[in-house]
């Protein structure tokens, strides 16, 4: 994923300080991502080979609860953002690899509110989701 070489932030939260840091995010997000999780509109091309597809940004509002830091959004075309983390110099996008060899701009991008993001509901549904499924596995 984008910054992996340098997503050295712990977490914040003490729920989850078994999490070390983003790449161990990864790794466990890896087995947690699926059909359910992906955004609708996207989802008839979602595949197990492909996981970080349409995961953007429930997965990088989850790294925030975790880690802190802001959630930024880089304008797509359609419209909608993709959405990934900063916490102080340290810029991850823990869904980059959707986009295959383009390279996306994480430079001068607005900074995406929980609230506008979560008030469509099946998105709000896919992050709950997508969390109480990260709580599983860091509780055992």
């Amino acid at each position: 994923f984008y910054g992996n070489e340098n997503a050295n932030v712990s977490a914040v939260n003490e729920k989850y300080r078994k999490i070390a840091d983003p790449r161990m995010l990864y790794d466990m997000l890896s087995e947690i991502w699926c059909a359910e999780t992906c955004a609708p509109r996207m989802r008839e091309n979602w595949k197990n080979s492909h996981p970080t597809y349409g995961q953007c940004s429930i997965t990088a509002f989850l790294a925030q609860d975790i880690f802190g830091g802001e959630v930024y959004g880089i304008l797509r075309e359609g419209g909608n953002y993709h959405c990934y983390n900063v916490i102080g110099n340290c810029v991850f996008d823990l869904t980059s690899e959707q986009f295959g060899d383009e390279i996306l701009s994480y430079e001068d991008n607005l900074i995406q509110l929980r609230d506008v993001h979560f008030a469509k509901e099946e998105k709000k549904l896919r992050y709950e989701y997508l969390k109480s499924k990260l709580d599983e596995v860091v509780k055992q």
